[in-house]
């Protein structure tokens, strides 16, 4: 069994919030365990908890898109979600839910190891971008611990007010050149650990 999938398992046991009783399915988060760009939306809708797998709705569908525009595909990726199960009638995270599933979304970062995280929408760019707005930050990056974060508006956003599909679009295609940004700053940092490893080393005496 692969790291994700035993971390699966524990989420599925998981009863911390009140939620849990009421849903159909947990929804983890699926995708390439050695995926190199992580997708963090809000939390599971109502097709997502049917089926235990996350975006597989209308804002599923458009992030899909999304991703084929850039030519990849969902198998390539990471989609997740703060939260890993959905709240009743599709309302927002609370603060305690969006808490007790924070080690859940740890754990998931550590063990995916991603080069770039693009939080989807305001929940999950709160966790990244603490104080700021989506409607100023979206399509912006900052760098941390060797991660790039790439703050997008939420696809279902899209849905709800048709003038920001376009944002969102435009927003997605700047996805390619800062992977190629952060391979190449993977790249670097090897050869200049390989090119150190190599050099003569003084050896004490004492």
């Amino acid at each position: 069994m692969s790291a994700l999938t035993d971390l699966y398992q524990e989420i599925s046991l998981c009863r911390q919030c009140e939620i849990a009783r009421a849903r159909t399915r947990v929804v983890p988060g699926e995708g390439a365990e050695n995926a190199e760009i992580l997708f963090i939306g809000e939390a599971p809708g109502w097709h997502e908890d049917q089926q235990g797998r996350p975006f597989v709705g209308p804002a599923g569908q458009f992030l899909d898109s999304l991703l084929s525009s850039i030519n990849l595909k969902r198998q390539q990726v990471y989609i997740a979600n703060v939260i890993k199960c959905r709240p009743p009638d599709n309302r927002e995270p609370l603060p305690i839910e969006i808490a007790n599933c924070q080690k859940w979304l740890d754990k998931q970062i550590e063990i995916i190891s991603p080069k770039i995280i693009v939080t989807l929408g305001r929940y999950s760019m709160a966790r990244f971008f603490p104080g700021k707005s989506i409607s100023k930050i979206h399509g912006t990056v900052q760098k941390q611990n060797g991660i790039i974060y790439f703050a997008m508006y939420h696809p279902a956003a899209a849905l709800h007010q048709g003038n920001l599909r376009q944002v969102i679009e435009q927003d997605m295609l700047k996805l390619p050149s800062l992977l190629t940004q952060a391979q190449t700053q993977t790249e670097t940092s090897e050869e200049t650990a390989t090119e150190s490893d190599s050099q003569p080393q003084q050896l004490s005496m004492f």
